[in-house]
């Protein structure tokens, strides 16, 4: 656990938050990420101008790297029909041109792959996921079911998924190993597996949904098999000198079974693996058990992170109600995690980036579009010819001045 008080660790040394880091061949401006938030505005599966504006902006606003969303392998790892996808070469182009211009923003584009399992056929969050019925037919077609590691639906209201066999494990394995291809035309530099939040691979890591009976359920090592698998094919699929993030859901959630001492040996094989970073986030998944309910306190998942950090020797990424710059310095100077994520908080404050270097003493100018920051720069340099308190003469006429004092 970190002491009491993390935000007060933060010194006036040398900022870690805006020291660039290199992983593999790829070198990212500072140690701020922006985490993957799912907007439900895609159009069978591609971006739109919504994800061009609305991740563009954190480009400008200064994060190191910009995810975008969970990004569907197959059309039925989709969650809702809004849900954004790469499975075919419209949607490589269309999310080429988000990914340029982030590259032109200074940051590096990043993506989540992942498929929903038995969450599939839902609405979106604003209709609390309530699950998609007959009614909801699009193009003559109704709605999916979902896969899923044993036929337990998602929770109540939701459809039996079908218990996958080994050849729908094939077909997934095949789904994100072509996806993933296709995240490097789109120009992707960064690609992170999604096993957590409670979608198809967190399903066979957890006891609470995978109640199979072959290689694939049971013991611990088994439920971890498709995880590894696919951990295997994405890393095949990458390119060599592209870092490879894992998203985990270092506890399951309330009532759940998979724990804090399984990630942690989950991650010891996802590094023998040559995955680069674990990204520790949690919940997704409910039981009947003892496990508490992960409480919403700020930096409440950095336990996770620093823990798999120090015991696996590899490095993590910390998210969770991070928002203040001295706390998310303190993360980084305290050794619990080698990024930062955020979410929410940029929705707010896409630029929190530019008032965090301010803050740390950063060159926060940097972080901007040259066009912008030579704006600004030339601002400066002209408030410093007057500062506070001095009076000056304010022409009002040809032949007119006013005497004008501020501060």
């Amino acid at each position: 656990m970190p002491p009491h008080g993390l935000a007060d660790q933060a010194t006036s040394q040398t900022s870690l938050l805006f020291t660039p880091i290199t992983l593999r061949g790829v070198t990212v401006r500072n140690r701020l990420v922006v985490s993957p938030m799912c907007q439900y505005q895609s159009v069978d599966g591609a971006p739109t101008d919504w994800q061009f504006v609305h991740f563009g902006r954190y480009a400008m606003g200064g994060a190191g790297i910009v995810f975008g969303e969970e990004t569907a392998v197959e059309a039925r790892g989709r969650k809702t029909y809004h849900c954004a996808g790469l499975w075919n070469a419209h949607q490589v182009k269309a999310f080429r041109r988000v990914t340029d211009f982030i590259k032109e923003m200074g940051a590096v584009p990043a993506i989540q792959l992942g498929h929903c399992g038995r969450n599939a056929g839902s609405h979106g969050a604003m209709q609390e996921w309530r699950a998609l019925d007959e009614n909801d037919a699009k193009d003559g077609m109704p709605p999916w079911r979902g896969l899923a590691p044993s036929p337990i639906p998602a929770r109540r209201g939701f459809p039996v998924p079908i218990e996958m066999d080994h050849g729908d494990i094939r077909t997934v394995l095949a789904a994100f190993r072509d996806a993933t291809r296709r995240a490097t035309d789109a120009g992707y530099d960064i690609c992170e597996i999604h096993g957590a939040h409670g979608y198809l691979i967190h399903q066979f890591l957890s006891p609470v949904s995978n109640r199979r009976t072959d290689a694939y359920g049971g013991p611990r090592e088994n439920r971890m098999r498709l995880a590894l698998e696919i951990a295997e094919t994405v890393r095949a699929a990458w390119p060599q000198d592209r870092p490879l993030f894992f998203r985990v859901s270092a506890v399951d959630g309330k009532g759940g079974l998979w724990g804090l001492d399984d990630t942690v040996a989950l991650a010891h094989e996802l590094k023998a693996r040559d995955i680069d970073i674990v990204d520790c986030s949690s919940g997704g998944i409910s039981g009947e058990s003892d496990m508490g309910l992960v409480p919403r306190v700020p930096g409440y998942q950095v336990p996770y992170a620093s823990r798999v950090r120090r015991e696996v020797g590899i490095k993590t990424m910390a998210v969770g109600l991070i928002t203040e710059p001295q706390q998310a310095e303190a993360v980084l100077r305290g050794g619990h995690a080698d990024l930062v994520a955020m979410a929410r908080e940029l929705m707010i404050h896409a630029d929190w980036p530019l008032r965090a270097a301010r803050e740390l003493q950063a060159a926060h100018y940097d972080l901007m579009a040259p066009s912008i920051a030579h704006r600004m720069r030339r601002r400066d340099e002209q408030a410093t010819a007057h500062p506070p308190g001095s009076e000056v003469l304010i022409p009002v006429a040809a032949d007119r001045h006013e005497r004008y004092r501020w501060g």
